[in-house]
């Protein structure tokens, strides 16, 4: 298995220190994976612990499994972690590099995924790493909030990370963005803010936090066309991007009736303020579910 992490990782832009880490956690993903190669899904149905679930279930696949990828098709997977979503790229396209600023993050990433002839992972920070490919998608997936943490100072993060993601596409490429909506209905009904672990945080418009922050959908949709993305398109992941069941489209909202108690808090204690799902009723009745929904995946060309 070490192999693969030799094979798999690519250190050129690799500054000599992790910058970003989960903690300890981390090492037992890493043993996980070398003592379980094969059978991962057996020991996230075996384990409660929100870590394991979130970087090991197969349920994160949920968010792309069902998009159509060209097979010829080259992918960069900005912050590609721990590899949640690595493998469903290299099954589905013919290259997949991976960005991330943690080696150990990327060890782990490779002892899962190395096995794939068309995988190649960068590790240091997005601004450091210098790439003269150009790739028909480009992911953000649970990375465009951690701008104000990771851009340098002196530019609006925001644009800044949209322009380097921007820089690596195609002139017809895609660049995929998932990311919490700061007005998902699970933060009025109870639910801490995902990366703060705050209550009414992001509502309240992070009143006591600058180094992340989600995005309303007229937010983001401004800070795309800012961007330079001129088309995107919205799909609603339930009951978030993160562990999906459900991927709603701008073609197939739900409809009244159709949403329960999905908003499940798995890595905290949570408040249930209100009955989800009669507000869902009246929010897709009223045609304002997309403002409230938990979460967005946009896919934007330019």
């Amino acid at each position: 298995m070490e192999e693969y992490i030799q094979k798999v990782l690519n250190l050129t832009f690799y500054p000599g220190e992790d910058i970003y880490s989960d903690g300890d956690v981390e090492e037992q993903l890493m043993e996980l994976c070398k003592k379980y190669p094969d059978s991962l899904d057996e020991v996230v149905k075996k384990n409660s612990e929100w870590a394991i679930l979130y970087h090991l279930s197969d349920m994160r696949e949920n968010l792309l499994e069902w998009f159509d990828f060209p097979k010829s098709g080259t992918l960069l997977e900005i912050g590609s972690g721990c590899g949640a979503l690595t493998g469903l790229f290299c099954r589905k396209l013919q290259r997949v590099v991976g960005i991330d600023l943690s080696k150990r993050r990327s060890s782990i990433n490779a002892l899962r995924h190395g096995k794939y002839q068309n995988l190649e992972i960068m590790v240091g920070n997005l601004e450091d790493v210098h790439l003269e490919e150009k790739f028909d998608f480009v992911t953000l997936i649970g990375v465009l909030e951690y701008a104000p943490s990771y851009m340098s100072t002196g530019e609006e993060p925001f644009l800044k990370m949209l322009d380097l993601a921007k820089s690596y596409l195609k002139p017809q490429g895609t660049l995929i963005i998932a990311i919490e909506n700061k007005f998902g209905l699970k933060y009025f009904s109870g639910a801490a803010e995902d990366h703060t672990g705050k209550f009414f945080e992001s509502i309240e418009n992070y009143p006591t936090t600058s180094h992340v922050r989600t995005l309303s959908k007229p937010e983001i949709c401004k800070l795309l066309k800012q961007g330079g993305f001129q088309k995107n398109t919205f799909y609603y992941p339930l009951p978030d991007y993160k562990l999906p069941d459900t991927v709603y489209s701008e073609q197939y909202l739900p409809q009244k009736g159709d949403i329960g108690n999905v908003s499940v808090t798995y890595d905290r204690k949570r408040y249930q303020l209100f009955n989800e799902e009669a507000v869902y009723k009246q929010l897709c009745e009223d045609g304002q579910f997309e403002y409230f929904a938990n979460s967005f995946l946009i896919f934007s060309t330019m």
